[in-house]
């Protein structure tokens, strides 16, 4: 990979992880009264089924991480929190990389079965978390979500 390509990657790698902890951030900053709660929600596939996709919640569990409501932010997808300290440390290694010039967990950070354990983990939760809509929810309250209401 040439020296270029290296830079290029390690600064889109931590613009992306800092959009995805900056954009929850003005979330948060405009969360008076936790009025995100009735929000509707950003996710197409919601909108038009009111059945989320796997990662629905993530932006509202991060905007409730950053209020320090724990529960709250499990509560909305557990991996919000964990998503969190993740681009936090993506950010922290690609920046010693940019500065060393050498890379870093490779091994596991660019790794497919890495990636293959964290999409069936996904998956399982996934499938739980609609199995508990279904249980829990009427199919009308399930429709008040889309935006077919």
């Amino acid at each position: 990979m040439s020296n270029n390509n290296f830079k290029l990657y390690r600064i889109l790698g931590i613009t992306g992880a800092l959009l995805t902890l900056v954009i929850p951030f003005f979330l948060w900053l405009n969360n008076a009264g936790n009025k995100l709660d009735s929000e509707q929600s950003f996710c197409p596939l919601k909108a038009t089924t009111g059945f989320p996709c796997m990662s629905c919640g993530i932006t509202k569990s991060i905007v409730y991480f950053y209020d320090g409501n724990i529960i709250k932010s499990l509560s909305y997808h557990l991996f919000g929190p964990l998503l969190v300290g993740f681009c936090l440390f993506v950010i922290v290694i690609l920046a010693i990389e940019l500065k060393t010039q050498k890379v870093y967990f490779r091994k596991w950070i660019l790794n497919r079965k890495s990636a293959y354990y964290l999409v069936a983990v996904l998956f399982v939760y996934h499938c739980i978390r609609i199995i508990l809509l279904v249980r829990q929810n009427t199919w009308d309250d399930i429709l008040q979500q889309s935006i077919w209401k």
